[in-house]
């Protein structure tokens, strides 16, 4: 394939950080640019938030609950034993010992990380914290640690955690009301400059070919995310 490297590209990609679709087609997305960029290309990733348990509490319950309350015991079991989502990714989706939580901080976290040019590292770190390691990533405490493995510089208080400027709050509160105003309610969505957009998770072939159809000027694809 022509991976046609000769322009930067812009993705855009809409996800949450607890949602396991949204890990699998970050791990896929991450391994074409992958190969995009080791073939000379440059691929920009701007993440886009969204929350798909908005009122969930920043305490956590376990996933589990949620899933009992929701579905009924018999279904929550069979979820929580389900070892097969990311398998064939290589990834270890643990939804049994998962710690269902409000994500607006790590969204937050993952703005500024992106800001230091560490946004691809941390939500890796972020999704791999949430679907394998069992963490609350709704935890202050938990948060600074992440940010601290991935080498992210954040203002902590001791025994607070992240501290984050309240124009940060202000900007991820608008940019969360500006995906609900655009119609988007699932995730992942990721859109390309060329128009191409993607809902759900895709074969990474799929990615691989959309970042070699070469952009289209902003003037002819107006998207619906403009």
């Amino acid at each position: 394939m022509d991976l046609n490297t000769r322009t930067p590209r812009t993705v855009e990609f809409v996800l949450d950080l607890i949602c396991v679709h949204s890990y699998i087609a970050f791990t896929r997305f991450s391994r074409a640019a992958a190969l995009y960029r080791d073939a000379g290309g440059v691929v920009d990733i701007v993440f886009r938030p969204c929350q798909v348990a908005p009122d969930a509490p920043a305490s956590g319950r376990p996933l589990f609950e949620v899933h009992k309350a929701a579905f009924g015991e018999q279904q929550a079991r069979a979820i929580a034993q389900d070892t097969s989502f990311g398998a064939e990714d290589g990834l270890r989706v643990d939804f049994e010992r998962a710690v269902h939580t409000n994500t607006f901080e790590a969204h937050r976290l993952l703005a500024t990380a992106a800001s230091q040019g560490a946004g691809e590292a941390m939500a890796e770190r972020l999704f791999r914290a949430y679907m394998t390691d069992g963490l609350n990533i709704g935890d202050p405490g938990t948060l600074a640690r992440l940010a601290a493995e991935i080498g992210v510089g954040v203002e902590v208080e001791v025994g607070v955690g992240v501290e984050q400027s309240e124009d940060g709050a202000a900007a991820l509160t608008a940019e969360l009301d500006r995906m609900r105003g655009l119609g988007i309610t699932s995730v992942p969505l990721i859109l390309f400059d060329n128009g191409t957009a993607f809902s759900g998770s895709q074969p990474e072939s799929v990615y691989l070919k959309a970042l070699a159809t070469p952009p289209v000027p902003a003037s002819a694809w107006k998207g619906r995310h403009r």
